[in-house]
């Protein structure tokens, strides 16, 4: 396993945005871009580098991890079109990289799970796809999708309890939109759901969540897996004992290989 850092697959206002590559051994090893979370206003590329990303590639998946803007400078769809940018990017450079990046896969966890799966969710849509990186003559679309422990439905996920509000002080979801709740923007959170966007055409996905999730909890995984299923698209749902929200046994070599294996298998 090798280690390329700080990749620049574009700029915005300013702001150069870049990924991390971490080569599996194999040439030929799938790719899948990884996608940090921390309520769309924290986390980093680098975030689980020692114990997540370079183990994966160490299971023979090539990871490239971005960043993509921020909240508050940053509300939606910039996130998305950051991400959408970084696949044609990869695309574009796959060749020069050695990368297979005709079928990519995407890997979210907690907020990066959310964008990751609306990414895979909307593809060819003029709104959410923007020109981030320029490499408009590259798709976007991704083959198959590892959402870990995020939201699905927006309306649903910011709907806390006074008690919930005081130990989640942030209005995550409403920060994402711009909007001081997601109630005043009901039709555009609801639009934006993850649950309004299946279709049988989905790629494949691969849900986990842990049983003891107080931040995002695995209703909201459990919802997205039976609107998949509903629809007659590809999608297993893994509840994981014990776990919390980012708890360490998603990292445990278990878990890491189960969804190596299944990367391996749906993007070869």
């Amino acid at each position: 396993m090798t280690t390329e850092s700080d990749l620049v697959f574009a700029g915005v206002g300013g702001i150069e945005l870049g990924l991390d590559l971490y080569r599996a051994s194999h040439p030929g090893a799938p790719v899948v871009m990884y996608v940090h979370g921390g309520g769309w206003r924290h986390g980093d590329k680098a975030d689980g580098s020692a114990e997540r990303l370079a183990p994966m590639a160490a299971y023979g998946v090539t990871v490239a991890s971005v960043n993509y803007r921020l909240t508050p400078g940053a509300v939606f769809p910039d996130q998305l079109h950051d991400l959408k940018g970084a696949v044609r990017w990869l695309r574009a450079h796959g060749a020069d990289l050695g990368l297979r990046t005709e079928r990519i896969g995407v890997w979210g966890a907690s907020a990066g799970a959310y964008l990751g799966s609306l990414l895979a969710l909307t593809p060819g849509d003029a709104e959410l796809e923007g020109a981030v990186g320029g490499n408009l003559d590259q798709s976007s679309e991704v083959q198959a999708v590892v959402h870990w422990f995020g939201q699905s439905d927006l309306l649903v996920s910011a709907s806390r309890s006074d008690l919930e509000a005081r130990v989640l002080p942030f209005a995550f979801e409403a920060d994402l939109l711009g909007v001081s709740g997601v109630v005043d923007v009901a039709d555009r959170a609801r639009e934006l759901s993850l649950l309004s966007r299946v279709s049988p055409q989905a790629p494949p996905f691969l849900i986990a969540h842990g049983d003891r999730d107080r931040v995002i909890p695995p209703s909201e995984g459990e919802a997205l897996h039976h609107a998949l299923s509903r629809a007659g698209a590809n999608t297993r749902f893994d509840l994981l004992g014990g776990a919390g929200h980012e708890g360490a046994e998603f990292d445990r070599p278990d878990s890491l290989a189960m969804t190596a294996a299944w990367l391996r298998a749906v993007l070869c």
